[in-house]
């Protein structure tokens, strides 16, 4: 499959063209750091990213469909197009909020494993151990054996560190020797 931006003259995607374009990238590509990925992402996204930051895209969270597009243009597709840039994490809390009132409506129930589980990346993201552990238990629920070990290990560097040491350089934030110990070790890179 390609990865490269199509379809320009085609107008901004739609919730499907973002909810397709993702299921046929695959799961096993999902979160792989792969540049080809992320300028796709970028060049094809992009300006739904802005939209949807902007609260232009709102209305979408009224389907599954729509809902689910939101949650990955605010949560994943950032961590793509701004790889390494403190942008990457700016709309975190918008994508939260659109995932919690898609959870409250069982639009993620309308999915099977593991597309759901998107709708739950924002906790799975989040510093906070609260996110963390709501996390946990929206993958137990859904019978989500990968989901749950993927959560139980971001939660576990919360419950360690209070944050993701990985994304410390990114922020500008100091890097304590226990989690200098912990990265230069092969923990968990992001």
């Amino acid at each position: 499959m390609s990865t490269t931006p199509a379809r320009p003259e085609a107008g901004p995607p739609t919730p499907a063209d973002i909810v397709g374009w993702w299921l046929a990238l695959g799961a096993e590509r999902w979160f792989v750091k792969d540049t080809g990925i992320d300028e796709a992402i970028r060049g094809r996204f992009g300006g739904a990213y802005e939209a949807a930051a902007a609260g232009r895209l709102d209305g979408w969270e009224e389907s599954p469909e729509g809902a689910l597009a939101l949650v990955l243009l605010l949560d994943q597709f950032p961590r793509n197009m701004f790889r390494g840039d403190p942008r990457a994490f700016a709309t975190d809390a918008l994508a939260r909020a659109v995932a919690g009132r898609a959870v409250a409506r069982k639009f993620d129930a309308v999915y099977d494993n593991p597309v759901r589980r998107c709708f739950y990346l924002p906790w799975m993201h989040s510093e906070e151990l609260e996110d963390q552990e709501l996390c946990v238990t929206l993958c137990r629920a859904a019978g989500d054996a990968e989901g749950l070990h993927h959560a139980e290990v971001h939660a576990d560097i919360i419950r360690r560190f209070g944050r993701f040491p990985h994304r410390n350089v990114i922020l500008g934030r100091d890097t304590t020797a226990a989690e200098r110990a912990f990265l230069e070790a092969g923990g968990f890179a992001g």
